[in-house]
């Protein structure tokens, strides 16, 4: 199956090492993995290998829906770029790239059918962007 790629991304200035270790720690993935503050991220695994598994849990902080986020690592490069793929097939690609004093995170995934491209867009983009707040408040 074919699936529409969508790219989001985010500057953060940040140090590489920080933003890493706030990307893919789980003691950092619950402070934002979330697209919207009546959300939160009560836990978070991350089996940073090939073959490894990365499982956040998402939650609507009322209780009223939650769901399991999973993924197989496909690559890891310290440092440089991720790539797993979803129960469903979907592959999401996330890329770390020094520039200037800042650190470019991109990350493209395949969409998925049910729910509008934008839509889709928007609720990654808003993550990214809590990774973003998150990261630059960690102090080194």
């Amino acid at each position: 199956m074919t699936f529409q790629k969508i790219t989001i991304e985010a500057t953060i200035s940040s140090d590489l090492q920080t933003a890493w270790d706030s990307y893919t720690q789980p003691k950092h993935i619950t402070q934002w993995n979330f697209a919207d503050d009546s959300w939160h991220c009560p836990s978070a695994e991350n089996d940073l290998q090939k073959g490894g598994k990365l499982k956040s849990r998402m939650e609507a902080k009322d209780g009223s829906f939650g769901f399991d986020f999973e993924g197989i690592y496909d690559v890891v490069e310290e440092k440089r770029r991720l790539v797993y793929h979803l129960e469903d097939g979907r592959s999401v690609v996330t890329t770390f790239k020094e520039v200037g004093d800042s650190i470019l995170v991109t990350t493209t995934f395949d969409a998925e059918t049910e729910n509008p491209i934008e839509m889709q867009k928007g609720g990654w983009q808003a993550i990214l962007n809590n990774y973003k707040k998150h990261t630059e408040s960690i102090k080194p």
